[in-house]
């Protein structure tokens, strides 16, 4: 079994910590529960956010967890209650996740270069913008390996290369879009939200590639993917 859902809405996590703790927590360990109950292996995407941000190394699987928010100590219930289960399982910790569908960031810049030719985007926040398609697949290798008794299980982490900051990010959005929009740097400090981001998020992906194969993808093809199936959706 995959378990996809989650409470996403970090800002309002901070007024909303039981619902999230509940959809976060609870609920993909009565999964994990079930699945173990009838020998089934159980994946599970969890979030970098588990971690601090502190430092400017890659955060390996085993590093010391420190969640600075509601939503973060959410997911990380959910991770602990899956592990205390003892069946087999996989929890993919990934970052920055974006897709043609739903609300996400290149969506949100896309949205705002219609209306503004300059933006003021955070630069002292790094990690890996993680195409949804390449977590799918993911996910779909670490099931079929776990089901076939010679997966990878525990804890690994999966997220796009390379590393960059929210306004690189941005950049890229705009300059594979050809739109005309100059990004100016700022520091989290001066755009505050409801909930603390961590600054450093990068993942070290390697455990994963020498145990499962799976390598981390290039955020930038995901991107071009994702730009031509707008396209196409906008007619």
């Amino acid at each position: 079994m995959i378990d996809a859902a989650a409470y996403t809405v970090v800002d309002r996590a901070e007024d909303e910590e039981a619902l999230a703790t509940v959809i976060n927590g609870a609920a993909p360990a009565a999964m994990a529960r079930a699945c173990a109950a009838r020998g089934l292996p159980f994946v599970h995407i969890s979030t970098d956010y588990v971690f601090d941000g502190s430092g400017e190394a890659p955060w390996r699987p085993d590093d010391q967890t420190g969640p600075l928010g509601a939503y973060d100590r959410s997911k990380l219930a959910g991770e602990q209650g899956i592990a205390a289960t003892g069946g087999q399982y996989a929890i993919l910790r990934t970052s920055w996740v974006f897709s043609a569908y739903g609300q996400n960031f290149v969506k949100t810049m896309l949205g705002l270069a219609q209306s503004r030719d300059r933006l003021t985007i955070v630069a002292d926040q790094v990690d890996g913008p993680t195409p949804a398609a390449d977590i799918a697949a993911a996910c779909l290798g670490l099931a079929r390996g776990l089901a076939a008794g010679a997966g990878a299980p525990g804890i690994h982490h999966f997220s796009g290369a390379p590393d960059v900051s929210w306004a690189g990010f941005a950049r890229e959005i705009f300059a594979q879009a050809g739109l005309a929009v100059t990004v100016e740097e700022i520091p989290a400090a001066q755009f505050p939200t409801r909930a603390a981001r961590p600054a450093n998020s990068r993942l070290d992906c390697s455990a994963l590639e020498a145990q499962a194969g799976i390598a981390r993808p290039d955020w930038r093809a995901g991107l071009t993917r994702v730009l031509a199936e707008l396209a196409e959706a906008a007619g």
